[in-house]
Parts: C-alpha cells; sequence; structure tokens
C-alpha cells in the first residue's frame, strides 16, 4: 500500500465531503469502498468524520451546517491543496483574478485552511498544515487516484491555478475534446482539466475527486444497490483505464477509476 507521509506544496492532498445526511453517507461510503470511521467531536451533536484505509486517513466527510443549509448548498466534494502558507495562497488568488469564499482560519490543533474559487467559478480549499498531513495512502483501491477539473475556460484555470499553486499543464492527446494533464512537480501528473461540452448538459465548473477502485462496472452496480446513482456511465480511456462517475444518495458527485 502507498503510505503518505508528506505532500509537495501544489498536491493534492485531501477530498472532503459535505453532506445533508452524514449517517447514511457513512454507511454508503463504507460499504462502497470498505473504508473504516474514526467520528471527531466538533461540538454539541456534531462530528467530523475520517475516512480511513488500512489505518491511513483517506478522506473525511462533515454534516450540514445551518449557515450552509440556509444557503442552500448541496452535498458535495471538494479538493483541498497543500500549501506552506494559506494566508499568502488567498492572497495570490485575489490577485489572480479569483475570489476567497472563506477567508483563512485556524481549525485548532490542525491547521489552516481557505476556500478558493477560481475565475471561472470552480471552488477548492488551501490546506496549510499546523498538525494533520492530510492523506496517508494514494492511489490504492479505495484511496484519492485523480483530481479533475471540468470547467468552461481552460486557459482563464490554467493561468489562475499557475500563478496560486505554481501547477503547470500539458495537453494529453485526446481524439475528441481537448484534455490536460496537471504538473505539480516532476513529470507525474496529479490531476486533469477538461472543458464543459453541451453534452454534459448544464453544468457549473466544478472539481471531481476519483477514487480508485479494482473493478469499475463491480462498482457502479454496488452503489446502485447502496441506493446511489449514476451521473456519467462507466467507460474505457486507451491506456488510462476504466472510469465513471456516480452520485451517492445524499446528491455529492464523485469518481471512480480503474487504471489500465
Amino acid at each position: 500500500m502507498p503510505i503518505v507521509t508528506a505532500h509537495d506544496p501544489g498536491a493534492f492532498c485531501w477530498p472532503e465531503l459535505y453532506t445533508t445526511d452524514q449517517v447514511g453517507s457513512k454507511i454508503f461510503y463504507v460499504r462502497l469502498f470498505g473504508w473504516e470511521l474514526r467520528d471527531i467531536p466538533m461540538g454539541p451533536h456534531a462530528v467530523y468524520t475520517i475516512f480511513t484505509l488500512g489505518g491511513h486517513d483517506a478522506a473525511a466527510c462533515y454534516g450540514a451546517l445551518p449557515d450552509m443549509e440556509q444557503q442552500g448548498i448541496r452535498p458535495h466534494w471538494i479538493a483541498y491543496v497543500w500549501v506552506a502558507s494559506s494566508d499568502e495562497t488567498a492572497a495570490k488568488a485575489k490577485a489572480a483574478g479569483g475570489k476567497v469564499v472563506k477567508e483563512p482560519f485556524d481549525v485548532p490543533g490542525v491547521g489552516r485552511m481557505a476556500v478558493l474559487q477560481d475565475p471561472t467559478g470552480a471552488t477548492i480549499c488551501a490546506w496549510e498544515t499546523r498538525g494533520h498531513h492530510g492523506i496517508g495512502v494514494y492511489q490504492e483501491p479505495g484511496a484519492l487516484q485523480w483530481t479533475e477539473l471540468l470547467t468552461n475556460d481552460t486557459e482563464a484555470a490554467a493561468a489562475f491555478y499557475e500563478r496560486v499553486f505554481g501547477w503547470k499543464r500539458q495537453l494529453w492527446p485526446s481524439p475528441e475534446e481537448p484534455y490536460y494533464h496537471i504538473f505539480v512537480r516532476g513529470a507525474v501528473a496529479a490531476g486533469g482539466m477538461t472543458p464543459i461540452t453541451p453534452e454534459m448538459g448544464p453544468i457549473k465548473p466544478v472539481w471531481v475527486s476519483y477514487f480508485r477502485v479494482t473493478d469499475c462496472d463491480a462498482t457502479v452496480e454496488k452503489c446502485l444497490k447502496l441506493s446511489g446513482s449514476i451521473s456519467v456511465p462507466a467507460e474505457s480511456v486507451p491506456s488510462v483505464g476504466r472510469f465513471a462517475v456516480l452520485v451517492d444518495p445524499a446528491g455529492a458527485h464523485f469518481g471512480i477509476m480503474q487504471p489500465a
């Protein structure tokens, strides 16, 4: 099992679920991915749930908060990026034409974070560790495999993320729409970026977290049996693998990927 003990600045380091049904979501993902649970108290009648894989942190979720419910925020997965300073990253985001949805704030004992929005409208989090080092397992069945941006302006998005996180992009040969790989450091891609097409329907720019599975089709069937649904049916990409985009019972979208 590939164990992660540290992340490079600019690396995807934490997938997190906001849900209106925390109890149901815990049951769904435990059964789907074989995750274990660790609940951390967040105050009266609230917990932050860490999903673990083989004892290593793999993802997390938290339940509906009053202000988020009032704003009508729907269940969703959001990606976190490792940074040296959340304050400096938020300043870079503003200078690069993005927005700071939530100014940097401390998560006592574990880190400091900010919620950012790129110029196309996709939201992402910056994470500065002060005790919690993000996921401890990566690209293993049940763990985060890939993080992908769907956007209506790849040029604006690429320019923003390069200024904020230092990412580089590279066009990946595709027979259909252009697809870009995102490079943090070195020659290994950490994620991707693709334009929103008319066939995708009226969706807003969004980051999608993909989790690795050993059998994509079997996982799709399991999702349906657990009262989830399908957003993008399973399909294969030559030399890459087989993937699908699913929806949990509360309405949060996420991806699964079976590498070639």
